[in-house]
């Protein structure tokens, strides 16, 4: 179907905004994805795009294009998942994200797993600690770790995740050990998870019926929860990471627990989704497999 075909390439360089871009994420050449467009602009008798050297945006009958294609790209994808559903072997690609730490230590050693089972099912995981558009990125599921936020998506919690406040022992050695959520504030150096449109900007512990929201400040920020690990190993601060993602430096001795009584709130792991994906076969046999695992690694 290379119409059809050549529809997905426009929408996605609509989206992205660049024919690299667009074909990259179809696995074209750039030469290819340019070619796609060329032949559907032909088709159509009509210029779809403006070129400049700095920027590429669609024309105003791009633009009405662009609307009503996505609407037939999303209505045909709903209708190939329906027959596959009759058909009983789910096929196709699933594309998924996660935040980089539990996308590569829970949900990457499960995508060969299932692929064994399901061969016909391509997962295309896309990991990042930034907050993810999935209409942009046209996602079918985003996994993440943090505090539930308000949503048009459909939500399927997996797991509450313990976390923890982490240091160095040459770091407390050097600075002191933290008495008290407010020691945090006055005396140390506390390594941030940030980035534009970041929600951890507060730290809040556990202290019974009233957690202690902290506006906390550090030297260091990073977009990658593993850096703010490795500058906590080698003496930089403190760090406020899940538990899982941490346990085997506290079994080392490589990190110690700080402020064990009032530990950081626990984190959501949860899935995100449009509601019409649920109707695809493979998409549902994804979250599910995901969900049974993950719930055996994080127990309660």
């Amino acid at each position: 179907m290379p119409y059809v075909e050549s529809i997905k390439v426009f929408l996605r360089v609509v989206e992205l905004g660049s024919i690299t871009a667009g074909g990259r994420d179809l696995r074209l050449t750039p030469a290819v994805a340019s070619n796609r467009i060329k032949e559907l602009e032909k088709r159509l008798g009509v210029r779809l795009f403006n070129r400049t050297t700095r920027k590429l945006g669609p024309t105003e009958a791009g633009r009405l294009f662009y609307d009503h294609a996505r609407q037939v790209i999303e209505a045909l994808d709903e209708a190939e998942a329906v027959v596959a559903g009759f058909a009983g072997t789910p096929r196709g690609a699933v594309r998924v994200s996660a935040p980089l730490g539990i996308g590569r230590r829970v949900i990457a050693p499960m995508v060969p797993e299932f692929n064994a089972t399901f061969p016909d099912v391509q997962v295309q995981l896309r990991l990042s600690d930034r907050k993810i558009d999935m209409l942009e990125d046209r996602l079918d599921l985003a996994f993440f770790l943090g505090e539930l936020q308000d949503s048009t998506l459909k939500l399927r919690k997996i797991a509450s995740c313990p976390r923890v406040l982490v240091a160095s022992p040459a770091y407390l050695d050097g600075h002191g050990t933290p008495k008290d959520p407010q020691d945090l504030l006055d005396n140390h150096n506390c390594l941030l998870l940030r980035f534009p449109r970041s929600p951890e900007y507060f730290w809040t512990l556990q202290a019974g019926e009233n957690p202690i929201k902290l506006d906390v400040t550090g030297r260091f920020d990073a977009d990658d929860g593993d850096v703010l690990t490795d500058w906590a190993l080698a003496g930089h601060g403190i760090a406020n990471k899940p538990r899982f993602d941490v346990e085997t430096h506290l079994a080392t001795g490589a990190l110690r627990e700080v402020l064990p009584d009032t530990p950081p709130m626990p984190s959501t792991f949860a899935c995100l989704y449009p509601h019409r994906k649920l109707q695809d076969p493979k998409v549902r046999l994804f979250i599910d497999f995901v969900v049974e695992r993950a719930r055996a690694l994080f127990p309660g």
